[in-house]
């Protein structure tokens, strides 16, 4: 499913439940030695997706740890992402020489716990939810707006090593070509010699689940066409 809305340059990999033979290397048993057993599955499953990824790009399998933030540590040269949600694991990666960064979260295609859409949704963002639903009601499109900041957010902090808000990008989804633009409210990183004004990416819904992709060209710089935010 992901890698439909991934450019062919990104090698990924899914599951749609655990896999009992997931193996971890020692580092990564002790990041989850007293996780509760679904945590545990969870990670090892993503962590052989990871594996799986980038055996397509020849990377040998090594410890796929946590950094001070959270986000995956990946080998040198390679950029990547994970995502997990109920029912679904799955990891990108791709050559930083191609790709400068990447972004993928997968949710259920279901609304938000309550309150949730008011932290983190701007008042634009939250008023085009009803066009959204006007086009195409069978999405939960506060759900996917919510998973679309997380790839932004998970493309922007390998690139800046900064928090990111969810105030701080605008984004704009287009319901009938599967894209979003994430506008940046802030000042965005440098890449290929130029600062980014912003994210473009892709989304679908398939299954209950909503996935979201953004992947970051290094020989282009990416732009987005989003209308002034509000």
């Amino acid at each position: 499913m992901i890698e439909e809305i991934l450019p062919s340059s990104v090698a990924a990999a899914e599951e749609f439940g655990d896999r009992p033979e997931a193996v971890l290397f020692p580092e990564e048993e002790a990041v989850v030695a007293r996780a509760v057993e679904r945590r545990r599955r969870s990670f090892a499953t993503a962590r052989a997706c990871a594996r799986q990824a980038l055996a397509e790009l020849g990377v040998p399998p090594s410890p796929i740890l946590p950094g001070p933030k959270g986000a995956p540590q990946w080998p040198a040269g390679i950029a990547g992402s994970i995502t997990h949600c109920n029912g679904y694991r799955a990891c990108a990666v791709a050559w930083t020489h191609e790709v400068a960064a990447l972004g993928i979260d997968a949710e259920p295609d279901e609304a938000l716990p309550r309150g949730v859409l008011r932290r983190i949704a701007r008042p634009g963002e939250t008023r085009r939810l009803s066009d959204l639903a006007a086009v195409d009601s069978t999405v939960c499109w506060e759900r996917l707006l919510f998973c679309a900041k997380e790839s932004v957010y998970k493309a922007w902090f390998p690139l800046t090593g900064r928090w990111l808000g969810f105030g701080d990008a605008a984004v704009t989804i287009d319901p009938r070509a599967g894209t979003f633009g994430a506008q940046l409210l802030v000042p965005g990183p440098v890449v290929g010699g130029a600062r980014l004004a912003g994210f473009a990416g892709r989304w679908l819904a398939r299954g209950g689940l909503v996935a979201t992709a953004v992947a970051v060209s290094a020989t282009q710089t990416p732009h987005t066409e989003t209308p002034h935010a509000t």
